[in-house]
């Protein structure tokens, strides 16, 4: 036997003798993890797919939280106005606004006009836009002697376009200017009336109604009593005006319109409070002589300046108008009024200043 030759026999070298594999038990089976069913799966997928795409549609339905005033034009389609209100930050999707308009049917309730809106969600502002109920024209009255900012303030409220009134009247072009109209704005010649305006009407045709119903005023009769009395038409409506501010009533007007037309004869500055408050942007009560305001050199300051100011201080009325056409000028002996004082509810007139000073005294 050779000695480097191993034993055949595994017992000759004493090692244990080896159970074949085929004979050895199976070793036990480990649990194998459970996979999600794929049906579990897909519906989880479309929740959340779901979920994201109902809060993508809450963003676009949702509030900008912000404000415009915007112009809906006559006639334009849901698409139109929907890329209108997205410029303006309104909403967020224009798409979306003229789905759910033609999808709701309110795309063909859509009303023209200037709307000053708050981005408050997108069903909020259709049906703004679409509310059965809004006329398609408004009755708006502009009271006698109301600033042309009075008007904007007033056209404004009713949704129509305020600031671009208000820019015409102080900067008008020259289509838009009567050939009467010789200040540098159109201040007195916008006649207080009640008008009625489409919900679309443009700035210019607002002053163009306004300024065409004054223009019926200056009838042949009266433009011949204008001459008589040295006055331009714009003479006229500035004098009108400041009658209108200082009269508290129709039966003081003539009068006062006599007193400024003496003044303005003789050479007198007319010292009417309500010029000064228009010319300082404030009203008549809110002067302040201790601050000044008197002595505020403006255009419209008629205590230091003599004559009559650039333009009307408001929008008189026909009874301010004919005032100054048919004016009380003297007293019984035919001594001119030159000045005025209300106090006690009352009305005094003087022919002098001394009458005038005494009168203060003893009623203010």
């Amino acid at each position: 036997m050779n000695e480097n030759q191993p034993p055949s026999n595994p017992s000759e070298t004493g090692a244990p003798e080896r159970t074949p594999a085929w004979e050895l038990p199976a070793p036990p089976l480990e649990p194998r993890p459970r996979s999600t069913p794929w049906l579990l799966r897909l519906v989880l997928a479309m929740f959340v797919l779901l979920v994201g795409l109902l809060g993508y549609i809450l963003y676009l339905f949702g509030p900008t939280g912000k404000s415009a005033q915007v112009r809906i034009p006559r006639g334009v389609g849901a698409a139109a106005v929907g890329e209108i209100l997205e410029r303006a930050g309104l909403i967020r999707s224009s798409g979306v606004f003229a789905l759910y308009l033609r999808f709701s049917g309110r795309d063909k309730d859509l009303k023209p006009g200037f709307y000053r809106l708050e981005g408050r969600g997108l069903r909020a502002i259709a049906l703004s836009l679409t509310d059965k109920s809004r006329p398609l024209s408004v009755s708006i009255t502009f009271p006698e002697g109301w600033r042309a900012v009075d008007m904007a303030e007033r056209l404004s409220e009713n949704n129509l376009d305020g600031p671009g009134f208000l820019e015409l009247v102080q900067n008008p072009p020259a289509s838009l200017r009567p050939p009467e109209a010789k200040g540098p704005t159109l201040e007195g010649f916008l006649f207080p009336a009640t008008y009625t305006f489409a919900l679309d009407a443009r700035p210019e045709e607002i002053v163009q109604a306004m300024t065409r119903r004054m223009a019926q005023e200056f009838t042949p009769e009266r433009l011949e009593k204008l001459r008589a009395l040295g006055l331009s038409v714009q003479d006229w409506v500035t004098l009108a005006s400041i009658v209108q501010a200082e009269a508290a009533d129709a039966g003081e007007r003539p009068i006062i319109a006599g007193i400024f037309l003496n003044r303005l004869d003789v050479g007198m500055p007319l010292q009417a409070d309500p010029t000064v408050a228009y010319g300082l942007g404030k009203r008549l009560p809110e002067l302040d002589r201790s601050a000044g305001d008197f002595a505020a050199d403006t255009p419209y300051n008629t205590y230091a300046r003599r004559g009559l100011p650039p333009t009307a201080i408001g929008n008189p009325g026909l009874d301010a108008l004919e005032a100054v056409l048919n004016p009380r000028r003297t007293d019984e002996r035919g001594r001119k009024y030159l000045y005025f004082l209300h106090a006690q509810g009352r009305l005094f007139v003087n022919t002098t200043f001394e009458g005038h000073l005494r009168d203060t005294a003893r009623y203010r």
